[in-house]
């Protein structure tokens, strides 16, 4: 939440609740937290001291985007850890499963991102996955959301009926192409197959369903605003040598923050 700093790496300890435990974070895969750990193991036993977790983590993340067919962008390297990480800052610095183009756009906003740029990274979702409980309410109770297409809520519905007592339960952002980046994700969104509501309303929304339309017509465009938009993203909350450190473990600071 402190920006690219490498804060969601950081574990809770007796002091102080880390971002990453927060309810919002439930959905981070661990094998992720793994591979970077790894990393940073390997690179502290060639050059101790000398790269940080949140070059590591932004290096990472651009080399999965094209290792599963997303494109290719630059990242600047030089970022120094920070010393901050809070549960409590979470909310309200990231987009929520039923928030509206306003809402989440203020979000952005606030970090110097457009409304194309928040649908662009938006497209990220054509990965990942999300738990039951943030969009029960499109399919259960007496209300489910009758934009959702029809046989893919039935499947959801299915797939989740036991979310109240199993938590871990999660489906798809991309039903259709889950584990390729592509734009299968805006493809999805003008068919009812978007997951989330923050994401059917890119779609219902009069602001963003022209972008939405565009990205889902040429992901070459997709590609190029997307890359832009994480070249820039990269460069939110950056921490120099004033109010940063290259952390020893990826998962602790240098020194306990009580």
């Amino acid at each position: 939440m402190e920006g690219c700093d490498a804060s969601v790496l950081v574990a809770t300890n007796s002091f102080n609740k880390a971002e990453r435990d927060d309810e919002l974070n439930e959905s981070l895969p661990g094998d992720a937290f793994d591979i970077v750990t790894r990393v940073k193991t390997a690179l502290e036993l060639a050059c101790p001291g000398v790269v940080s977790c949140a070059d590591i983590l932004a290096q990472s993340t651009r080399d999965l985007v094209t290792m599963i067919g997303g494109p290719f962008y630059e990242v600047k390297l030089g970022r120094k850890d920070g010393f901050e990480s809070r549960a409590h800052k979470v909310r309200g610095n990231l987009p929520l499963a039923n928030q509206t183009v306003h809402d989440m756009l203020s979000i952005f906003q606030k970090n110097g991102f457009t409304l194309r740029e928040m649908v662009a990274l938006s497209g990220a979702h054509t990965v990942g996955f999300s738990h039951c409980k943030e969009f029960s309410n499109r399919i259960f109770g007496p209300r489910p959301d009758p934009e959702l297409d029809a046989r893919f809520a039935g499947v959801l519905k299915d797939l989740c009926k036991d979310y109240t007592r199993n938590k871990t339960m999660a489906a798809f952002l991309d039903p259709v192409t889950p584990g390729k980046f592509d734009n299968m994700y805006f493809k999805n969104l003008k068919r009812g197959l978007g997951l989330l509501a923050s994401d059917h309303i890119l779609f219902k929304d009069i602001s963003t369903r022209p972008i939405v339309e565009i990205y889902a017509n040429d992901q070459k465009v997709f590609f190029d605003d997307f890359a832009r938009a994480m070249e820039k993203l990269g460069t939110v909350g950056v921490k120099d040598e004033k109010n940063g450190e290259v952390r020893r473990r990826c998962d602790h600071f240098n020194k306990l923050n009580v």
